[in-house]
């Protein structure tokens, strides 16, 4: 764990400056369900595709899982290899008291390397959603001669991209005890997780509530309160990180695509364009979605994924691949 730490912080110096190296319809590819046992830990993780092709690795925000991919990994899964695990704590993966387990995004780096080492994934393209950036950024720093390529869905490496939702929480990082009870019980609530969904979407009728209901229930669990408050006070570290993660992006300027859920309430929308000023070829798009824009633009991501990636010459099209 603090190895990972150490070797991200180093690691934009150690690896010098050389960077790495119409969508593919397939709404019945067969999606399948495993778990890997990493460190200790049960890890569970949906996996679609063919296993000789580009591997994606979908890393997933809070406070939802592997879930969140599921209607995306298909409309993928005829040209692309894709995993989507469930970090410790969240989804089906074990999530063992805080007392037995650091939550950090540290260590949940560390334990997601050593998953996708079990796994032999020596190459992949990251997708970062919310707390899945954090993640993906230290998996990045430690070990850029695996990344790909990077698709960004509403996750932050800029200050530009905390909207006004962030002064209590930033609050809550300088006085943990004044402000724990407040912030993190209603970060528990159900009302809180319908609205990270909504967001300020003019057209909530496309969301389906069963997904709030879903992560309100699994944050219901025993001793999710502490597993999240611990997780979500070490998230002052992503803040301190994030000049770091910038100089990395200058330096490898990896394929980068940024695909904005523009009603987003929490990640603001100044955010997508901050990703230009280090990587000024980056590919932005804006999208008339929510902070989970899968929950209303699936088809249109799964779209401009396909399309990037072949620009990229990662994968290709198919015969089924949509003429626009």
């Amino acid at each position: 764990m603090k190895a990972l730490a150490r070797l991200s912080a180093a690691a934009i110096f150690a690896f010098g400056l050389a960077g790495p190296s119409a969508r593919a319809q397939s709404p019945t590819a067969p999606m399948t369900y495993h778990t890997a046992t990493v460190s200790g830990l049960k890890i569970f993780y949906r996996e679609a595709g063919p296993k000789d092709a580009p591997t994606i690795l979908l890393l997933h925000g809070y406070p939802s899982s592997s879930r969140m991919f599921a209607t995306l990994m298909p409309l993928l899964a005829d040209r692309y290899h894709l995993i989507a695990p469930d970090y410790p704590g969240f989804g089906q993966s074990d999530a063992p008291p805080a007392s037995q387990f650091e939550y950090t995004f540290d260590h949940l780096a560390q334990v997601m390397n050593d998953f996708t080492q079990q796994l032999g994934l020596r190459h992949y393209v990251l997708y970062q959603q919310d707390y899945g950036g954090p993640v993906g950024m230290r998996l990045a720093l430690a070990f850029p001669e695996r990344v790909q390529a990077i698709i960004v869905q509403n996750a932050v490496v800029h200050e530009d991209g905390l909207g006004a939702a962030w002064e209590i929480r930033k609050a809550f990082w300088r006085d943990r005890a004044a402000y724990e009870d407040m912030l993190i019980t209603r970060f528990l609530s159900l009302s809180e997780a319908r609205g990270r969904h909504l967001g300020s979407s003019p057209h909530p009728e496309r969301y389906d509530p069963e997904v709030w209901q879903w992560e309100a229930a699994q944050l219901g669990r025993p001793d999710q309160r502490k597993i999240q408050s611990d997780l979500f006070y070490d998230y002052r570290t992503n803040l301190a990180s994030y000049p770091i993660w910038q100089l990395w992006l200058r330096r490898f300027q990896p394929p980068l695509l940024v695909l904005w859920g523009k009603y987003d309430s929490s990640f603001i929308v100044a955010e997508a364009e901050a990703y230009k000023r280090d990587v000024p070829g980056a590919e932005v798009h804006i999208l008339e979605a929510g902070h989970f824009a899968l929950d209303e633009k699936v088809e249109e991501i799964a779209q401009l994924v396909s399309e990037f990636l072949v620009k990229q010459k990662i994968g290709g099209l198919t015969r089924q691949s949509v003429v626009r």
